[in-house]
This record gives C-alpha cells, sequence and structure tokens, in this order.
C-alpha cells in the first residue's frame, strides 16, 4: 500500500520532468530555426567576395531569398540554396558557358569545387557589421573567407527605382557644397519593349556621384542606374544614392563635343 502511494506521489514529479524536456526541446527547436533565420537574413544582406592569390578578378557571392549567384570573373553560376545549421545546402548549380582563359577558367572550377557536394560547412563572424567575413570550409577541408559588402538595399534600407542616364564624355567644372567636376547626363526613358520613348534634349550637370561607375573622356554612355533616397539626408547630401547597375550602350567619341 505504501508503494502504491509513493507512485502516485512521484507521478506529479515525473510529468514535471518529462514536460520540462518537452519544453527544452521545443526551446532548442526554436533557437535552432531563429539561428537560420538570421544565418540566411545576414547572407542576403551583403554581398561576399573572395579574391584568390593571383587573381585579378574576384570570385562573388550574391544570396537573395531563393537563388545564390556565383560571379567567378567567367561564367556566372547559379542554384538554389539555404541555410542549415552552419550548412550551406544548395541544389544542382547551372552555369553560362564562355570561353575565358585558362586563369578564369581555373578560378571558376574553383568555385564550383566550393559546392560540388551540396551541403557546404560555413562560419559568419559579424563582429563588425561593416565589414563582416563568410568563411566556407570545401571539400577537401580548405578555408575560404570571403568579405561582406552591404549591399545597396541593406545599406540604405530601402528599395530602388531605376533609372537611365546619357552620360557625357565631356565633363564640367561646377559648384555644390565646393567646387567640383560634374558629369553631364540626359535621362533616357524606355518602353517596355525596349524602345526608346523620351531622350532630354538638353546636358544636365550631375553633382551626386555613382557608385560603381568610371567615367571615360572618351566614352558616351548609357548607364542602368539603381537610385536610392536617403532617409534624413544631411543638410549638404543629395536625398538620393546612385548605384550602377549596368552598361547599356557605349559608342567611342573623338575629342571633347
Amino acid at each position: 500500500m505504501k508503494l502504491k502511494y509513493l507512485a502516485i506521489a512521484l507521478f506529479p514529479l515525473a510529468l514535471a520532468a518529462c514536460q520540462s524536456g518537452d519544453i527544452q526541446k521545443a526551446g532548442d527547436v526554436a533557437m535552432s530555426v531563429l539561428q537560420q533565420q538570421n544565418a540566411s537574413k545576414t547572407l542576403s544582406s551583403y554581398q561576399w567576395s573572395y579574391l584568390p592569390a593571383g587573381s585579378s578578378a574576384p570570385i562573388v557571392l550574391n544570396f537573395d531569398e531563393q537563388r545564390l549567384s556565383i560571379a567567378t570573373g567567367c561564367n556566372t553560376q547559379s542554384g538554389s540554396w539555404k541555410a542549415e545549421n552552419n550548412i550551406l545546402v544548395t541544389g544542382n548549380m547551372m552555369s553560362t558557358n564562355m570561353m575565358c582563359s585558362p586563369a578564369l577558367m581555373k578560378q571558376e572550377a574553383f568555385s564550383a569545387s566550393l559546392f560540388q557536394v551540396g551541403k557546404t560547412p560555413f562560419v559568419l563572424n559579424t563582429t563588425d557589421v561593416e565589414n563582416p567575413t563568410l568563411t566556407l570550409v570545401s571539400p577537401t577541408g580548405e578555408k575560404v573567407t570571403f568579405l561582406g559588402k552591404m549591399t545597396p538595399e541593406t545599406k540604405y534600407n530601402t528599395q530602388a527605382e531605376t533609372i537611365f542616364l546619357e552620360i557625357s564624355p565631356e565633363t564640367k567644372k561646377c559648384v555644390g557644397v565646393a567646387p567640383q567636376t560634374c558629369l553631364q547626363v540626359r535621362e533616357i526613358k524606355y518602353a517596355d519593349n525596349g524602345v526608346k520613348t523620351q531622350v532630354d534634349k538638353d546636358w544636365t550637370l550631375f553633382y551626386s556621384g555613382i557608385e560603381g561607375y568610371t567615367h571615360s573622356p572618351t566614352e558616351r554612355q548609357v548607364v542602368r542606374i539603381k537610385r536610392y533616397e536617403i532617409k534624413n539626408p544631411a543638410a549638404d547630401q543629395s536625398k538620393y544614392a546612385y548605384v550602377q547597375d549596368m552598361i547599356i550602350e557605349r559608342e567611342a567619341v573623338k575629342g571633347s563635343l
């Protein structure tokens, strides 16, 4: 009879212990999901680059919500991806098929080898949010560290508006906050079928910089640009940030306009 009472007395403690174990397990699962979400968000918030020794072109990783895109300096590789417990799980990687120099073809093969088994261990270091690192471990155990640079969407916390600017090879002296040299631009608009619908008649002085753009005094260029609105700009700062997306046209021009 005493054993029966003892069993009844211990039952609530056993139940509490089971419930505590279940709560711990649920907490561990929730923490794992949160860590994976944080890793995925961090990966997609930066562009990651690695410059192999002796190479002139970096390997660049871009993670969006569904696709991993890899610029190798030669061809572009892409495939599905997800982060699971510090493992980068990738699907079959597709690639463009251009012939490049032997050095770049070798670099492309190296890039593909990082993801060839579909499960690549990784370590994120975000101690410095301006300069985080992503270390991938290859199937042979080699550690490759990529440096992160915030995507413009992350930096400016907004989506871009796409505009097209024709840029003259000739620059002009101008005065903004201080004397400077300005680009001369004309905005171009295109219909959905790619036909030009509007080109500004006159050149306009462009006081802002264009991130990623290199001006040529011997070329007329049409550049597709992502324009981001800056929240709370300083008094002497433009309300927009401009980032080069792609050069649409380029034409050699002799002499000044």
